[in-house]
């Protein structure tokens, strides 16, 4: 049984651990911590949810995740073709690693905002995402001094900006049952390796040993979604990479998403995008020229 809490590895001399991320996946479960994690991902084929949302991961995301909120960060190896091999930064980092004192100087109660309302997790979007993507890139060849002094700024920028939006709901409360984050986590994998499958409702649910209908709610306490409809969200997620990325025709690409048929591919698809997957690709052909 995996724990509900993770505890992330001593940091060094500057207060916070700075890392870089290159691999096959992201060797996430579903976990929390106590520590504060900003991701920036450069390279992914998968998904991420914190708390009750959901997203597809695209290259340049950037996230704060504050403390104690359940994430799991999930590279798409199952897609035809395989997902991109996964390049992210992260700085991981706990609220008071400043200091008290140096968090309660007036100069730094932007930055306790920002903390504040990382609790919910803050996508980073605009050009606050590229400034903050352009700091991390330069942090790995810092150290001592210098590479706190740029951490600093990194929360001065994220603090001062208005293109961070909250992700999780204000609602959303995580169980604390350890067996829960386990059945959570072998849920998530589950559904993960079969995408392109028949994903039955009755199955993943014998997985975590529960009936049906507990099931259908333990799911939905957790993610704030019904199973059929996060699962559709996760395979429209795929659809839109292989779309953007694949020379697949549109009905290939709904069978490798784990559509049985092209109507309900077609259906959902402009449920959840606003448009049909052939405009989709269209635009994003045109955007690259």
């Amino acid at each position: 049984m995996r724990p509900i809490f993770q505890k992330l590895t001593t940091f060094p001399e500057e207060g916070f651990a700075f890392k870089e991320i290159r691999g096959r996946g992201f060797d996430c479960p579903w976990h929390f911590h106590n520590e504060c994690e900003l991701i920036l991902v450069h390279r992914s084929g998968g998904y991420r949810m914190l708390g009750d949302h959901l997203a597809a991961l695209r290259p340049g995301d950037l996230v704060l995740i504050g403390p104690n909120l359940p994430h799991i960060y999930h590279n798409d190896e199952g897609a035809p073709g395989g997902a991109p091999r996964v390049h992210a930064l992260l700085i991981q980092f706990e609220v008071d690693c400043l200091g008290e004192g140096l968090m309660r100087l007036p100069a730094m109660r932007h930055v306790q905002r920002l903390l504040e309302r990382s609790a919910l997790g803050l996508e980073v979007c605009g050009a606050t995402r590229a400034r903050v993507a352009e700091l991390m890139g330069k942090m790995g060849r810092l150290s001592g001094v210098a590479r706190i002094a740029r951490f600093l700024e990194i929360l001065d920028v994220l603090a001062r900006s208005r293109e961070c939006r909250s992700l999780a709901s204000p609602g959303f409360a995580a169980s604390g049952n350890p067996f829960d984050q386990d059945r959570m986590n072998r849920v998530c994998r589950h559904i993960g390796d079969r995408l392109d499958q028949p994903i039955f409702l009755s199955e993943v649910a014998r997985l975590v040993h529960l009936s049906d209908g507990a099931f259908s709610r333990f799911f939905r306490t957790h993610t704030g979604k019904t199973f059929p409809a996060f699962v559709n969200e996760l395979r429209i997620g795929r659809a839109c990479r292989l779309l953007a990325e694949n020379e697949m025709n549109v009905t290939e690409v709904a069978f490798a998403s784990g559509f049985g048929n092209l109507s309900n591919f077609n259906r959902q698809f402009l449920r959840l995008k606003g448009t049909s997957p052939s405009h989709f690709r269209s635009a994003v052909v045109g955007a690259r020229l």
